[in-house]
């Protein structure tokens, strides 16, 4: 077993319980803390994958903006049990039985997977150098309509904003 394989099943573990712990805690800032760590677990498999720029990406993007935005907005809501209402039972059942369901058809998924060959993956695949070259030749075009519609959404959000 070669330290690819148990970085992974070490990054696999820790993915798993963190996002248990997401559906498993009491509390939403605990909650959403655990989902943080998560979002770091798959940045260390993108880097596993040697896609170094979508880890860097998923980390400023999702980790860094995305959650903290979630924590702001827990930390600022009065969440209070006295308010909330009970849920019924049969919403629980049909909770646990579509969870189930879900779980047998990932399980039926995986089943006749194997584990690829980590080794035999080129070294030069995910690289922001070949990302920038595949960018600015081929997908000039695109890059600069998509550069023109977000300057034209920024300016919307800033005519939006001043009234």
């Amino acid at each position: 077993m070669g330290i690819q394989q148990i970085l992974f099943l070490v990054l696999a573990v820790i993915s798993v319980i963190t996002a248990l712990g997401v559906v498993l805690s009491k509390s939403p800032v605990s909650s959403v803390l655990c989902l943080i760590l998560t979002f770091f677990t798959i940045a260390g498999h993108y880097i596993l994958l040697n896609a170094q720029f979508l880890a860097v990406v998923h980390i400023i993007v999702y980790a860094g903006a995305i959650m903290v935005l979630f924590l702001f907005v827990i930390m600022f809501m009065n969440l209070n049990t006295e308010g909330e209402p009970h849920k019924r039972n049969w919403l629980k059942y049909a909770g646990a039985i579509s969870g189930g369901a879900l779980l047998v058809v990932l399980v039926a998924a995986i089943h006749d997977t194997t584990m690829p060959n980590l080794q035999a993956v080129p070294t030069d695949v995910g690289l922001i150098e070949n990302l920038g070259k595949i960018l600015f030749s081929t997908y000039v075009a695109p890059f600069e309509i998509s550069s023109i519609l977000f300057l034209s959404a920024m300016v919307g959000a800033v005519v939006v904003g001043k009234k």
